[in-house]
């Protein structure tokens, strides 16, 4: 299969320098996957491909992969194979296809038009239908009193309220649930706090330590939990039709 490079604006698995922000978007995947058993789903803009696999795994009925870089596009379709599983070179603007949950996954800051994109999810949901939508926390990426990081693909980002009200103003009900570090990243993030990040320097461990660490770490070390939304990694909406 074509292998894909890695630029920044997608995640890949099995590259070990990039293990920490693969487990990230990995997690998410597992959460949904629970939660979309028995059920269409469409994965918008879903890039390597190995969500939309994922998901076809663990049980839902089918799911569609759609994005419209040709490289990602023939690799994740060489790459992944299964009965329930197809995926389609489209732009996420124009695919559509009748489906009970779409997933969009830190994507929607890519966007220019984000109220555009969501209103086409809600015509493709029947009713009960779900939109799962993930965006990483403006506050953990920008610097303090900045509107925007400096990631070149991100054309907006999001606070907390921001995020729910741009969901809310498209779908009947959205409840909100935040990602954060657990188990050792939990604890990598307090020994910064104490002063980590001076003491691998000085010894000369950083190269060493983090050669071993990222590659380690696990989707158990992170959660997805509803409360502290103001601080948490990333946010992810799940936005109901109900009529």
């Amino acid at each position: 299969m074509p292998p894909l490079e890695l630029t920044g604006e997608r995640t890949l698995p099995n590259v070990p320098e990039e293990n920490y922000w693969y487990r990230r978007h990995l997690v998410v995947y597992e959460w949904i996957a629970a939660r979309v058993a028995g059920r269409r789903v469409v994965d918008m803009a879903c890039g390597e491909g190995y969500g939309s696999d994922l998901m076809a795994r663990l049980g839902a009925a089918s799911v569609v992969g759609v994005d419209a870089n040709p490289e990602a596009h023939e690799h994740a379709r060489l790459r992944y194979a299964r009965p329930n599983l197809r995926f389609e070179r489209d732009l996420v603007e124009s695919f559509s296809e009748p489906c009970d949950a779409v997933v969009f996954l830190q994507t929607i800051e890519h966007v220019q038009d984000a109220e555009a994109i969501l209103e086409h999810f809600k015509s493709m949901l029947g009713r009960q239908g779900v939109a799962y939508v993930s965006t990483p926390n403006l506050l953990t990426l920008a610097p303090p009193g900045a509107e925007k990081s400096d990631n070149p693909w991100h054309v907006r980002e999001y606070r907390v309220g921001e995020f729910r009200d741009l969901c809310e103003s498209h779908f009947d009900r959205v409840e909100m649930v935040g990602l954060f570090h657990a188990r050792k990243l939990r604890a990598h993030e307090i020994a910064i706090r104490l002063g980590w990040d001076s003491v691998h320097g000085r010894l000369g461990l950083t190269e060493r330590f983090y050669d071993r660490f990222t590659p380690a770490i696990a989707t158990s070390d992170f959660r997805l939990a509803g409360g502290g939304l103001e601080r948490a990694l990333d946010f992810l909406a799940i936005c109901h039709v109900t009529s």
